[in-house]
């Protein structure tokens, strides 16, 4: 007998390390992605599309329906998109876009057709969030029960200590839409996975390691070197100043974290489950998620934190990812 295969939807803000993601989604032989859903972040959100289709392009997988979704957050400016991969969220490097894109979009609205593909599969859906967390925040908002009738959530987003990536104490898609963020937390009762910054940073490979990833034989690989060679975020030296302040050296695809959690949960090896609030007051402080591990904020919902991870596991789905397309 075949094993049935998890049903998946991905919304993504599709830079570098979800195009990364995606491919390790595709790549993987139990997972069934019924949708990916787009919402700004990385970059805009045409071009956020725009690099989804190139994905399925490089994967040969152009048959998944892919959506357009929110444009900006649901409170503030919307011209918060990030330069960390790029102006267009995939290294700069690549010239032949495709005119016709467009048309290759679905008509539906990304939100609607979240709530439509779950609704047709009830209790059975995975949805793995790899941005601002806008699209699942609108989809509450238009159905309620939007979050009951989930198998799950998987999240790449947020912060366990106060360490942050774009402010002091806030990672980036939760600071991006930090109300997104709040409101997801507060109201999607399903079992909840939460890949931190702090954990993906943890649990980094090294950089030997991405050398020997994105010079595999591939068509995804040779992709995949091509949108990190000009990228900072993918220099070993630049980030020196930054992320190694916190946690020493190390190659870190942040949104793969997450992606990793769904397609294996024997991947991560410790979590911690409590609830979580994020802030959305103060200076420094809003976006942050915070951990309540003392019950103090009397929820009865908890989620999982995940807080330790398979390294040599993660780092064979992440070769997996790279080897596509599978007929060639």
């Amino acid at each position: 007998m075949t094993m049935a295969k998890k049903l998946v939807i991905i919304d993504t803000d599709c830079g570098i390390d979800d195009a990364q993601a995606i491919m390790m989604a595709l790549a993987a032989p139990n997972i069934q992605i019924l949708g990916i859903t787009c919402v700004f972040g990385n970059a805009a959100v045409e071009n956020v599309c725009q690099n989804v289709l190139r994905v399925l392009s490089v994967c040969e997988q152009e048959g998944i329906p892919v959506f357009r979704g929110s444009g900006g957050p649901l409170l503030g400016d919307s011209n918060s998109c990030s330069d960390h991969f790029g102006s267009d969220g995939l290294g700069d490097v690549l010239e032949d876009r495709d005119p016709q894109w467009e048309e290759k979009i679905q008509r539906e609205h990304a939100v609607n057709a979240m709530i439509r593909l779950v609704s047709e599969n009830q209790n059975q859906v995975s949805l793995v969030a790899l941005g601002p967390l806008t699209n699942l925040a609108l989809a509450v908002r238009l159905d309620p029960c939007f979050p009951q009738k989930l198998k799950d959530l998987y999240i790449m987003g947020g912060n366990m200590e106060g360490k942050g990536n774009v402010t002091i104490c806030a990672e980036f898609n939760f600071a991006t839409d930090p109300e997104s963020a709040y409101i997801v937390l507060e109201e999607f009762l399903c079992p909840t996975y939460l890949a931190s910054w702090e954990y993906s940073c943890r649990n980094a490979l090294t950089w030997e390691f991405f050398e020997e990833l994105i010079n595999q034989d591939a068509p995804a690989a040779r992709f995949m070197k091509t949108i990190t060679s000009k990228c900072w975020a993918y220099s070993k030296e630049a980030m020196m100043n930054k992320r190694d302040v916190y946690f020493g050296p190390g190659f870190v695809s942040y949104d793969a974290y997450a992606m990793a959690a769904c397609i294996n949960g024997s991947v991560v090896t410790e979590s911690i489950e409590c609830p979580v609030r994020v802030e959305l007051q103060g200076t420094m402080c809003r976006g942050m998620m915070a951990l309540d591990r003392t019950n103090a904020l009397k929820k009865s919902h908890s989620v999982f934190v995940l807080s330790k991870c398979d390294v040599a596991k993660f780092g064979q789905l992440l070769m997996e990812s790279l080897r596509q397309p599978r007929n060639k």
